[in-house]
């Protein structure tokens, strides 16, 4: 495409939405353009207001189209999965037509989870879903048990179940986000994981699988919208989830080694071995089930043994009792899977079963194995009670084999540079810093990339105060002092609500919230936790007084412009927790490779937070406002410079009255 023709797209597309041109906007569609055309990778940071969206559907629309290629973009929220979908592919797709001469096909993509299963809801309810449901009179028994929690949960299988059955006569996907309101539990009832699906070919509603159907759409799409997730279990798994394709844009990317590690990250409890060994005592010998719940309880007696942590030592009890699972498991997989007499049709329940103990044994043969490229450790709850983790040391290794090296690779967000620098996030997705090229030489191989910052078109300095306060003693590990309540509630005060609180604890947020609560009886305040987070931040914007607090979901999930927000206090610098068993390894391989492990996985870490949650002050231009960090250690610690680079470029002060009266002007001027 030639640069004026991605100009009239952009032009197009930013008229449909009745925006205004924005010069970073502009770099970004043409930066995109380029790394699209000549294979190289790339990382661009956009900065809030930007229309990053925009950016990169315009040249990614448009490429598709003039060069019959398929893109996929994946998100790490639902939020923007269903911002894109639904508001800015339309437009974007309205001005390539308008423009180019062809409307692109685009196709939104989710795991097999996110779809009803129509064997499960016709022929395989099971015994826990006939439980819930009571019987034959099946609606009549729920109606009558009242507000019982097992007869709610039966209506509600019962509504997805007619439901299903509505979706499967109509061009519809039985996607969860069009369900009628649910509760997990009960989706669980109606849904199947990618190991439990016995596969098109032997299931007797294969021809009316959704997700069979939302992959043939796929695969004629010119772009795919998928989620972080997905990719990575594509890349992990060597399967063909995605159509392919030969580009990939991975928006809110500083998400992505978080959500890969999630997906990677598998769980194990004696709770989980017993259901699995339920589940498929039809088809187990007795003595190989009495063994698997045997070590059910074996395993349960070794972790109350030990303290929560990592595991590290393969010749401890945990380790002989893992070697067990791993071999009984094997045994199981290898009984239920055992086909059935030629003369018989296949048993779909035997399918459904199968992949599950698939998992026990791959998750235990994995835990058993203590590889240096995994990390397992030992949790205790007092909700869930003992059991063990394994995560990925690093995921970048798998992100450069799976993705990097079979796509040219764009990674965007509003928070990409740490430092000042795009070093950290670029070889935490596997990207060598050797190997970035300047934004005008040409691509030598498929490992070079190429680093944008296009800026922010608001004037943060302008716009924003960052008030630390030097005056406080460095945050204590049990919580949040006295003296940080006092500042707290001082700020407040002068802002007259119109506060969000950003706590590295919900223990914190909650004295915070009951300190406000006590110190103004007539504000509003409310914690996260009371009520949904949706339901939160609706009454967060409708009262512009009010005062939310909470924890990591309000750090990065939450975009509120306007007066409701002209305060954001963050308690302390969010470093991961220091009895974290990720992290710690992580940190420890980073200084046995003679690196600074605090530094890089840390300091980092807290950097993105911090950055992130700073950003939720000025969301568009007319924004104003102050964020507060109660932590002196920004300003006092050797790492504070390396945090405050990362920040949106705030006027800074330390100056307590300074901030007061800043936050009195504002209010006085709503």
């Amino acid at each position: 495409m030639s640069d004026p023709q991605l100009d009239d797209v952009l032009a197009e597309a930013v008229r449909g939405v009745a925006g205004t041109s924005r010069i970073g906007q502009q770099q970004m569609a043409h930066a995109i353009s380029k790394s699209l055309d000549d294979g190289g990778h790339l990382l661009i940071q956009a900065g809030t207001g930007t229309g990053k969206s925009l950016g990169y559907l315009v040249p990614a629309l448009s490429w598709t189209v003039l060069h019959d290629r398929t893109v996929v973009v994946a998100t790490a929220t639902l939020a923007l999965q269903n911002q894109l979908v639904h508001k800015d592919i339309p437009v974007a797709a309205r001005a390539v037509a308008a423009v180019v001469g062809r409307t692109p096909r685009t196709e939104i993509l989710k795991g097999r989870s996110n779809h009803v299963c129509l064997l499960k809801v016709r022929d395989q309810p099971g015994a826990t879903q006939d439980s819930l449901l009571g019987g034959t009179d099946l609606l009549d028994a729920t109606r009558a048990a009242g507000s019982d929690d097992a007869s709610v949960l039966g209506a509600e299988v019962l509504t997805l179940r007619e439901w299903a059955e509505l979706q499967a006569g109509s061009a519809e996907l039985g996607d969860r986000d069009d369900a009628p309101s649910h509760s997990a539990r009960a989706w669980a009832q109606v849904s199947v994981s990618s190991r439990e699906c016995i596969g098109a070919s032997k299931c007797p509603y294969g021809a009316e699988c959704f997700v069979e159907e939302a992959r043939a759409r796929a695969r004629r799409a010119d772009l795919v919208v998928t989620n972080h997730a997905l990719l990575a279990i594509e890349a992990m798994t060597n399967s063909s989830i995605l159509p392919e394709h030969d580009a990939v844009i991975i928006d809110e990317a500083h998400e992505l080694v978080a959500r890969v590690t999630n997906a990677a990250t598998a769980e194990l409890n004696p709770g989980l071995v017993e259901r699995t060994t339920q589940r498929c005592l039809p088809w187990l010998d007795d003595d190989l089930g009495v063994d698997l719940l045997g070590l059910a309880d074996e395993l349960r007696g070794a972790l109350a043994a030990r303290d929560p942590g990592r595991v590290e030592a393969p010749e401890e009890a945990l380790g002989g009792v893992l070697e067990r699972l791993r071999e009984a498991s094997r045994r199981a997989v290898s009984q239920v899977s055992a086909s059935l007499d030629k003369d018989q049709p296949d048993d779909p329940g035997r399918g459904l079963v199968a992949g599950v103990m698939k998992d026990l044994f791959e998750t235990s043969e994995r835990m058993a194995k203590l590889s240096e490229l995994d990390v397992v450790w030992t949790t205790r709850s007092e909700r869930l009670g003992d059991g063990l983790s394994v995560a990925p040391l690093s995921v970048a290794g798998l992100m450069n084999q799976a993705v990097l090296s079979q796509h040219t690779t764009i990674l965007t967000s509003a928070t990409l540079t740490l430092g000042g620098r795009f070093d950290a996030i670029a070889g935490s997705v596997g990207l060598c810093k050797n190997d970035r090229i300047a934004l005008d030489d040409e691509v030598v191989d498929e490992s070079s990339w190429r680093g944008l910052d296009v800026g922010s078109p608001f004037d943060y300095a302008r716009q924003g105060i960052l008030y630390v306060a030097a005056g406080l003693g460095n945050p204590r590990p049990e919580g949040i002092s006295a003296d940080a309540l006092e500042q707290l509630a001082g700020l407040v005060w002068a802002a007259g609500g119109r506060t969000l609180g950003l706590f590295a604890s919900q223990r914190s947020a909650e004295v915070a919230a009951e300190y406000l609560r006590t110190a103004f009886p007539t504000l509003e305040v409310m914690c996260q936790g009371q009520d949904h987070l949706a339901e939160l931040t609706r009454h967060f914007v409708e009262d512009e007084s009010s005062v939310l607090v909470g924890t990591m979901s309000l750090w990065q999930g939450v975009d509120v412009p306007g007066d409701t927000c002209q305060l954001v206090v963050i308690d302390k610098i969010p470093f991961p927790r220091p009895d974290d068993p990720l992290m710690q390894a992580r940190q420890q391989a980073v200084a046995r490779a003679g690196g600074n492990g605090f530094m890089q996985v840390a300091a980092t870490q807290a950097a993105l937070l911090l950055a992130q949650g700073a950003g939720r002050l000025i969301r568009r231009d007319t924004d104003r406002g102050v964020v507060a960090i109660l932590d002196p250690r920004l300003v006092t610690a050797r790492y504070g410079g390396f945090l405050l680079s990362s920040l949106p470029p705030f006027w800074t002060t330390t100056n307590h009255e300074v901030a007061i009266r800043a936050l009195q002007r504002l209010r006085g001027g709503s």
